[in-house]
């Protein structure tokens, strides 16, 4: 069981005094992927030119852009609500990066009340990520917008 609260403390200290987003968000994705179990991708997508730039990761080749709307990134952006897909193959419009993966979670990231990015985690395993998981996962991201410096982060 991943101690979400733990992993939370451990991003604010990484992220609290570093100005620099892309470091905070490399150390992120590092951070999630050596301690969530049965994990084949972990990273995040930021908001650049009207949709989702691939941003940090941990894992395979994946997308470089991602419109919104499309996929379970682009969904979760576009409606602004993280996202637990049981199985991805199931999903209207999946956008099959890595044909591996069976199971994703979502979660935007926020910055002056607009969506900025998402945290992305993908599983080989289906039905991977737990109720559990998502509010876990959605502390971090608070935690990550809360002591983050996203200035320079092109939006637009």
């Amino acid at each position: 069981m991943t101690d979400y609260k733990l992993l939370g403390e451990q991003i604010k200290v990484l992220a609290e005094d570093e100005p620099g987003f892309i470091p905070v968000l490399a150390n992120a994705s590092a951070l999630i992927y050596d301690t969530l179990e049965d994990l084949n991708w972990a990273g995040f997508y930021l908001m650049n030119k009207g949709s989702l730039l691939l941003g940090p990761f941990q894992g395979k080749v994946a997308c470089i852009r991602i419109e919104l709307g499309k996929g379970v990134c682009g969904t979760a952006a576009g409606e602004d609500k993280t996202l637990v897909v049981d199985n991805v193959h199931e999903f209207a419009g999946h956008i099959a990066c890595d044909g591996a993966s069976n199971s994703e979670v979502v979660v935007p990231i926020h910055k002056d009340g607009k969506v900025i990015g998402v945290l992305d985690i993908d599983s080989p395993s289906l039905a991977r990520f737990s109720e559990e998981d998502k509010k876990g996962l959605e502390l971090f991201v608070k935690v990550l917008e809360e002591y983050t410096d996203f200035t320079g982060l092109m939006v637009d």
